[in-house]
């Protein structure tokens, strides 16, 4: 087999040797575009240092990589931070120092900014390091190339003894590969808990409902919202779903202008659903800056039962996704603390928790 040069690898990535030493060294700056490139080159040759790194490439380190989509969320917060606590030393001994049974493990989180890019970059730098394990957060890009393309990253890198494990993201199509890498699964039941959400307001008596829904090019919009208009389809309410509904990121300010523009579509609104808490934050501040009050106006409803949820004023309703916990069974898993679900899967319900910011519907002029 004829042994791929660091010489190969720079003429691939079309730089010099030096700038491929400096990537895989990572001594000093490289623009992240040509930083990608080389990445990727070194992937395409399966490039590994020297000798001794080739042998040791089926071995693996103390490190673990979390990747998240935005660190500042606290969806992803709670994630990251609940596996990080889960992956460190066990209960201490009697009189001695805190026992680490399954070795002490550095935790690192990849915060990809919601850029699939920079998720491919992350796993490939995490196969180089030898990573012994890698949690992939929250909902995944959903683009069948993209899929395809971690995929096979995730293939490699259980080739090599990394532990791959998925937490509140959907496994791989079996089809397209790379569900046979992933040791376990945890999945939160968007759809089921999306339903559920408006099925209560539906409930109340509201049958004019705008929906602020989160990116279109992600799993977790796609299932919140096909739960969402399950519930209006079963009560005959499907017609106006395209226009009834705004997309945007996950943000405050995104919550507020989708709610200004649904209210400009259709003034009649008495009910609104957001993709998350953080979204239905935005909203209700929409509403009071129009004189509409929550919810002897407009309900408004929120996912996930973020921390800061039953302190919003009204206090949000909302569906509560144990986050600590999948957070915690996610970083167990990764460390070999916990076996597998059987089949590798799991799916999280998620629970409705009522509370004062949704009521009766009321008439609109």
């Amino acid at each position: 087999m004829t042994t791929v040069t660091l010489a190969d690898v720079a003429a691939r990535a079309r730089v010099s040797p030096a700038t491929v030493s400096r990537v895989l060294n990572g001594n000093y700056p490289v623009a992240a575009a040509t930083r990608e490139r080389v990445l990727r080159a070194v992937e395409e040759l399966e490039y590994v240092l020297n000798g001794q790194a080739s042998a040791l490439a089926a071995a693996t380190s103390d490190l673990v990589g979390v990747l998240v989509n935005d660190i500042a969320d606290p969806f992803f917060g709670i994630l990251a931070g609940a596996a990080q606590s889960a992956m460190g030393p066990g209960p201490s001994a009697e009189g001695g120092a805190p026992a680490a049974p399954y070795g002490e493990k550095l935790a690192v989180v990849c915060n990809t900014g919601g850029s699939p890019e920079r998720e491919l970059t992350y796993l490939t730098l995490l196969q180089r390091q030898r990573a012994a394990a890698v949690v992939l957060t929250g909902g995944a890009v959903d683009d069948p190339a993209h899929g395809a393309a971690v995929a096979a990253k995730l293939s490699r890198l259980a080739a090599a003894g990394t532990r791959v494990v998925l937490c509140g993201r959907p496994a791989p199509d079996s089809a397209g590969g790379g569900a046979g890498a992933v040791l376990a699964a945890l999945a939160f039941d968007n759809r089921g808990g999306a339903r559920r959400l408006t099925e209560h307001l539906l409930s109340l008596g509201h049958r004019r409902l705008g929906y602020v829904a989160g990116p279109a090019d992600r799993t977790t919009t796609r299932h919140r919202l096909a739960g969402h208009r399950a519930a209006m389809a079963s009560a005959g309410l499907e017609a106006d779903g395209e226009r009834l509904t705004v997309h945007g990121p996950y943000d405050r300010r995104s919550g507020y202008e989708a709610a200004c523009e649904l209210l400009r579509r259709a003034p009649d609104l008495t009910a609104l659903v957001a993709a998350n808490d953080t979204v239905a934050l935005g909203v209700c501040a929409a509403l009071r800056d129009r004189g509409l009050r929550v919810p002897q106006d407009v309900s408004v409803a929120g996912f996930d039962d973020l921390p800061f949820s039953v302190d919003a004023v009204p206090a949000l309703t909302t569906v509560r996704l144990p986050l600590h916990e999948a957070g915690a069974r996610a970083g167990r898993l990764a460390v070999g603390a916990e076996p597998p679900p059987p089949g590798g899967r799991a799916t999280i319900a998620g629970e409705l928790v009522v509370r004062a910011s949704t009521g009766r519907a009321a008439e609109r002029p």
